[in-house]
């Protein structure tokens, strides 16, 4: 299965649900791919850490990213698009990476006429299924079950590419005004983008690199980033957390209907389709997240050494690692649950 976060709103969180999701999907006992389509590449540098410059100036791996990977196609090279070994991450064997290269937007034109053109040149007809092909290469060497897609805040070619082969979209939200208003662009955004993807199917099928037949539908909405008193989102927090489930419920959810992008009951946990969609509420981790970046590790993960606290400190943080382990672990089996609905 593949799913994307997606938001053209920026600091909602996309790049660290993406990789605490992945992590605990990993370490649920599933085999995971990252892929860093963003070319600020910060999941690949928290991946990294301090291998991030030897990465890309190595023989051996410097060719290894999403750009490169797909560069025959876009580069018009006498070569097909290949597989190739991702990063493995040390301490979670299941949990791989492609990474992403700060370049990757130099490709975007070429996409965005190939795919917004009804007669792309003959040389540019394999450009809109490049990214399928290469993801579905590197799912079967290294026997991947799901893919997860970190985009930038942006609605270009490539994120529209990556959407559209995509088979479970979430949208992560912050409790803000602009939140609120990402919500209204998305409800004509995603619907016209998936008319398209049908479009590109049609146009493409007989390239070298097809575009797939894909349908993604809504997985739901996290609302992330807040702050908590009492257990519960500090009042304007709740507030604004209010404004755009209502907007989801008015605008969002009436106009993924129309086109079926929305999953049955049954896809959920015990049937039961969350509230509004809203899959997860994630507190903001505070001091907890800077500690666990440093270590390329998400918050759950972190062990006590390396907190570096002791005393009450230590066992403030102790508690907060478990909220978050326990949030990611539903998170996860949710997700766990909608993939094998989809695919049973």
């Amino acid at each position: 299965m593949r799913l994307i976060f997606f938001n053209h709103k920026g600091g909602v969180s996309k790049t660290t649900t993406s990789f605490n999701l992945g992590w605990k999907l990993a370490e649920l006992g599933h085999r995971i791919l990252l892929v860093d389509a963003d070319p600020q590449c910060n999941l690949t540098g928290l991946i990294l850490q301090d291998e991030f410059e030897q990465y890309y100036t190595e023989d051996e791996t410097k060719s290894r990213n999403l750009k490169d990977g797909v560069s025959p196609a876009f580069e018009s090279k006498p070569e097909a698009i290949a597989a190739f070994e991702c990063y493995n991450v040390p301490r979670n064997q299941n949990l791989f990476l492609l990474p992403g290269h700060p370049n990757l937007t130099e490709i975007e034109p070429q996409l965005s006429f190939a795919q917004n053109s009804n007669n792309a040149f003959s040389t540019m007809q394999n450009l809109p299924g490049a990214f399928n092909a290469l993801i579905e290469l590197i799912v079967n060497y290294h026997n991947i079950e799901f893919v997860i897609f970190d985009v930038n805040p942006g609605l270009g070619a490539i994120n529209q590419n990556l959407f559209s082969i995509s088979d479970l979209f979430m949208i992560p939200t912050n409790p803000d005004p602009f939140s609120l208003m990402a919500i209204k662009t998305l409800s004509t955004v995603i619907p016209r983008w998936y008319q398209q993807s049908i479009q590109m199917h049609t146009m493409f099928a007989n390239s070298s690199y097809p575009f797939p037949e894909k349908h993604p539908k809504l997985g739901g909405l996290l609302i992330q980033r807040f702050n908590i008193r009492n257990g519960k989102p500090n009042l304007p927090f709740r507030n604004n957390m209010n404004e755009i489930l209502g907007e989801v419920d008015a605008s969002l959810i009436p106009s993924l209907r129309r086109f079926n992008m929305l999953l049955d009951d049954a896809a959920f946990v015990d049937a039961t389709k969350p509230e509004n969609y809203c899959l997860s509420e994630i507190p903001d981790f505070q001091s907890l997240l800077q500690k666990a970046n440093q270590r390329g590790v998400p918050v759950f993960a972190i062990t006590d050494a390396e907190i570096e606290n002791k005393g009450t400190v230590l066992g403030q943080m102790q508690e907060k690692r478990a909220f978050f382990n326990n949030i990611f672990n539903v998170f996860a089996r949710q997700i766990i649950h909608i993939k094998d609905y989809v695919e049973g």
